[in-house]
């Protein structure tokens, strides 16, 4: 389907049968959402060689539109992280069922009881890039909620994320549940993104799953209501009174873990007193591991560096490169992060703990840390099982979209007979 007529009448069906199956997943038990998710890990696992031939396709079409190595790890999958998918679908499957849950109860000197209670958002449309496992995250974190889901695969993971979307609906059906609510747009054509951004008949809040572009782009053009996942500039500042040996432990994997991940660290603040000393071993150190690192000129000096141009601050790598930067204290740090930033996920190293108190308390980041890796920012390292992104704008949703974070609520009044005066 290539022209945008026929990509909208198809768009249109794929929302008119979510909302449809929303409607059913909205008072489906918790017993057959849980085994829809069970069944949907055993299919996954049972499938992996299929997910993998799906995958090498993928990694084909990578390579040949150029993507770099942190983009190429993005997308490809092997049975480690198959088996991540399965033990995130079962992790998801054995959380509370927060549909229904009272997050308040009082009674009113009318006499009324008042009770607020999650209730799903009904339609979610996921829209992401690169990484497959996604497909998986996103379909059982929506089942969970309640939430009927139309995905949306970037063009480079679009069979392994039809492979893993197969065994979603394999867990639908085998719960008796509706096929509908996870649905996966079966065209490449840029089209489709177009059409769900203005779907506002059906789709009630749009999640983005991706880089720079595509996030600026739904913003621009959504009609729906968007939890915005953006960049990830991550920050590390490295405090006086740092631990030595925890700086290079942490700074070392926070950056080379996994670099193509949205919590990998991208700039390094270091405080002046320090900088001829932990600053300088630490740089060392991520050279000597492969990382090339952007100094400013205080730090350029050192050998192996390379000078950093203005526009290296504030910006998200998601591969081998570190930019670092003195900093006269904390104060520093905080101005630095406030304006390079994404409010994304920023960290502190210090055994000092008024400076600890003073930078996590002054940052307004969604995620901010102290001695831990940011590679921990991950709905699964929170314990929600997984998550369906990491919301950086201040409303309703922030930080890891867990299940919980895909609900709103309603209240639920009773009376007997009350009147009002």
């Amino acid at each position: 389907m290539k022209d945008f007529e026929n990509i909208h009448d198809l768009m249109a069906d794929i929302g008119a049968r979510a909302k449809a199956a929303a409607a059913v997943l909205a008072t489906a038990t918790a017993e057959r959402k849980h085994a829809a998710l069970i069944s949907a890990a055993e299919a996954v696992w049972k499938n992996r060689s299929d997910i993998l031939a799906a995958n090498a396709k993928d990694l084909d079409y990578g390579r040949d539109k150029g993507l770099s190595d942190a983009m190429m790890d993005r997308l490809m999958l092997d049975e480690n992280r198959i088996q991540g998918m399965v033990d995130g679908l079962r992790s998801v499957a054995e959380q509370p069922d927060p549909v229904g849950e009272v997050m308040a109860d009082w009674d009113q000197p009318s006499g009324l009881n008042i009770r607020r209670v999650r209730t799903p958002l009904g339609v979610i449309g996921v829209i992401y890039e690169s990484r497959p496992n996604v497909t998986a995250d996103a379909g059982a974190l929506c089942l969970k909620s309640g939430n009927a889901v139309i995905l949306r695969g970037g063009s480079e993971n679009f069979h392994s994320s039809g492979a893993i979307h197969a065994c979603l609906q394999q867990g639908l059906r085998d719960a008796n549940l509706p096929e509908d609510a996870v649905q996966l747009v079966p065209t490449r054509d840029r089209a489709a993104v177009s059409a769900m951004l203005t779907m506002t008949d059906s789709i009630d809040v749009i999640v983005p799953r991706g880089g720079k572009g595509l996030v600026g782009l739904v913003q621009r053009e959504a009609r729906v209501p968007v939890f915005a996942h953006l960049e990830g500039i991550v920050h590390i500042y490295i405090d006086q009174y740092a631990d030595p040996e925890k700086v290079l432990k942490v700074v070392l994997n926070a950056k080379t873990r996994r670099t193509g991940i949205c919590g990998s660290a991208e700039c390094l603040l270091i405080h002046e007193n320090v900088a001829k000393t932990i600053g300088k071993d630490v740089l060392r150190t991520l050279m000597d591991a492969g990382v090339e690192v952007r100094a400013d000129a205080a730090m350029a000096e050192m050998e192996g560096t390379i000078a950093a141009s203005e526009s290296d601050w504030g910006h998200e790598y998601l591969d081998m490169i570190i930019s670092a930067k003195t900093v006269p204290d904390v104060a520093g740090a905080i101005a630095h992060i406030r304006t390079h930033g994404s409010n994304h996920t920023d960290c502190i190293l210090t055994e000092d703990a008024a400076t600890a108190a003073h930078f996590m308390n002054a940052l307004d980041s969604a995620i901010v840390m102290h001695n831990a890796s940011t590679q921990f920012a991950d709905g699964g390292e929170f314990g929600m099982g997984a998550e369906i992104g990491i919301a950086t704008g201040k409303m309703h949703a922030r930080g890891p979209v867990g299940a919980a974070q895909l609900t709103s609520f309603k209240y639920l009044v009773t009376g007997d007979g009350t009147i009002r005066s």
